[in-house]
């Protein structure tokens, strides 16, 4: 392994685009620690609803939403923005035309989401000013406030805005640099990146917690848990590599044509049909989708139980929105975890069904002269390959349920701090694991476009 590393930087352009995605990583970081002018940058949550709310919604925004700097919003506007016009390229025909015209219609469809992130980086910063910013006035420095009150001045908000958004774009300027210059996708690097910079908190956290005693009190973490924890890990581990790169090969033959005095064609090939089709989507809708209604119930139960409201009834309705935001939030409920697993399964079921097209994969490959052996063109290899489809999809969304849950398990289980659980599964494995092949991937074809051996080959 040490020589394939050592081949990999005597290779001079290689060499040059991993130093170069490094630094604009590292430019990434140094401006993740920058905060906004006007207010008091906040290290510490106050443990409540939003506070964990944003802290699993960071996990895939490449930012920390509870530290009040110039990448406060990450790229989940870009993202969010990226979803959108996915989603209509299956529903709304002027963008479906503009996919299938190629190279051309694609950068149209990059131009208008890159509009739409400005217009959300506008909205989600004014709201997390409006929401999250002033819901603490500690938050706020005096100087940049009205006399004698806590709100930030209008200029200032403005100000803060605007300094938000250009840091969100400057992030996706940046993953778009690493694209074209450097190697990997810019922008799952910059998620990657992220998550990986949590690594060493969790460790230290871990650290904290360990104890020379077996089978220690909640909280502690003896050598019994550790090696427990470490076969945990590698299974979890191993079982997302499985998945991730697991398929279903259908294979396929070409017609013979003859051109000339040479016959073509008629070579037996593979369909690869992906068995994690989805990726990491459904958990991130169905942890955003979880969270969202406690938040507003917990909102609402706030506004009931307010002294100058409607008594009876409404006091009522209070400790029920109370009840069930707490049983939302809590992980430890056994309707959360159920809820949790039974929403995986149906967005892992819509979002297959966004991005596979069956019967324009059959088109494509009657145009090429392909066809899968026992069924015909058309409608019947449209109806195979969604059948297909609906099975693999469904050992792919218990996979992911199962990765979903380990973290929940392992911090009620084990008692180990959710900072270090997460690392058992969840968002952020899949992603690192994801985007770590994905960079291999990309080095190797580097490496064997000069007679190297690849970094996963023996």
């Amino acid at each position: 392994m040490w020589e394939k590393l050592r081949v990999v930087f005597t290779i001079p352009e290689l060499r040059q685009k991993i130093l170069l995605t490094l630094a604009l990583l590292g430019v990434y970081r140094i401006g993740y620690q920058i905060p906004l002018p006007m207010v008091n940058m906040r290290t510490s949550g106050t443990g409540n609803q939003l506070d964990t709310f944003l802290e699993r919604f960071s996990v895939f925004a490449a930012t920390d939403l509870r530290q009040l700097t110039i990448f406060g919003l990450g790229i989940m506007p870009y993202i969010s923005a990226s979803i959108v016009f996915q989603l209509l390229g299956s529903v709304w025909k002027p963008i479906e035309q503009l996919r299938k015209e190629g190279q051309t219609g694609m950068r149209k469809i990059n131009e208008y989401t890159r509009y739409l992130t400005v217009f959300l980086c506008v909205i989600q910063s004014w709201m997390f000013l409006k929401y999250v910013i002033m819901s603490n006035p500690a938050n706020v420095s005096p100087q940049f406030c009205y006399p004698n009150s806590s709100t930030l001045h209008f200029g200032w908000q403005l100000t803060a805005v605007a300094i938000m958004t250009c840091g969100t774009v400057f992030l996706m300027w940046l993953g778009e640099q690493i694209d074209e210059y450097g190697i990997g996708n810019g922008i799952s690097l910059l998620i990657m990146a992220s998550i990986l910079a949590q690594m060493p908190r969790a460790l230290i956290e871990l650290r904290q917690n360990m104890t020379t005693e077996l089978s220690g009190s909640s909280g502690e973490i003896g050598p019994d848990k550790l090696i427990v924890l470490a076969a945990l890990f590698i299974a979890v581990v191993f079982g997302v590599v499985f998945i991730t790169l697991g398929q279903r090969r259908i294979q396929t033959q070409s017609a013979k044509h003859v051109r000339g005095r040479r016959v073509y064609g008629g070579t037996k090939q593979y369909l690869p049909l992906r068995i994690n089709q989805a990726g990491v989507m459904p958990i991130i809708f169905a942890s955003s989708l979880l969270m969202i209604p406690g938040l507003m119930l917990g909102a609402a139960a706030g506004w009931l139980s307010n002294p100058e409201a409607p008594t009876s009834i409404l006091n009522r309705l209070s400790d029920f929105f109370t009840m069930f935001s707490s049983a939302l939030a809590s992980q430890q409920s056994l309707s959360y975890i159920v809820m949790y697993v039974a929403m995986i399964f149906f967005f892992c079921y819509f979002w297959t069904s966004i991005t596979f097209n069956p019967k324009e994969m059959s088109e494509n490959l009657k145009d090429h002269g392909t066809f899968i052996p026992g069924y015909r063109p058309g409608k019947r290899t449209a109806d195979y390959l969604e059948k297909v489809m609906i099975r693999i999809t469904y050992v792919g969304a218990a996979f992911l349920a199962l990765v979903a849950i380990v973290p929940i398990l392992v911090n009620i289980q084990l008692g180990v701090p959710f900072s270090v659980a997460s690392f058992y599964g969840g968002t952020g494995l899949l992603i690192a694991v994801s985007v770590a092949f994905d960079l291999i991937q990309k080095i190797d074809n580097h490496l064997l476009m000069r007679n190297y051996r690849g970094l996963l080959e023996s």
